[in-house]
């Protein structure tokens, strides 16, 4: 677990005060700087896969994105995480980074 701790303040209805501390598990001191890819001039032609990260109504979006995608020409291909809970297992991040050349992650609850 990471060692930042960020002290916050609150008070009471009675004014007295309440200290809490916000533990941040990423242990990262300053955040990494990533350029942007270039974005693709269409999708036609394109891999992209639709990662579907369990969430409740997730699959409903993808469903309707998938339709999109397809209808500008792209190949899509369907992927779904065991559990929301955790990040995605080695062997399905591998699977979506040599098969497809553009991913969708699908939040939704």
């Amino acid at each position: 677990m990471g060692q930042r701790r960020h002290r916050l303040t609150a008070r009471h209805e009675e004014g007295s005060p309440i200290t809490r501390f916000l533990l941040d598990p990423t242990s990262e001191r300053t955040a990494p700087h990533r350029e942007p890819l270039p974005r693709p001039a269409s999708f036609a032609g394109q891999v992209v896969g639709l990662l579907d990260i369990s969430k409740p109504r997730g699959d409903v979006f993808l469903d309707r994105l998938e339709y999109l995608l397809v209808e500008s020409g792209a190949v899509v291909r369907r992927y779904r995480k065991p559990t929301f809970t955790k990040p995605a297992p080695v062997d399905l991040r591998h699977e979506i980074a040599t098969q497809c050349t553009l991913v969708i992650e699908a939040l939704a609850d």
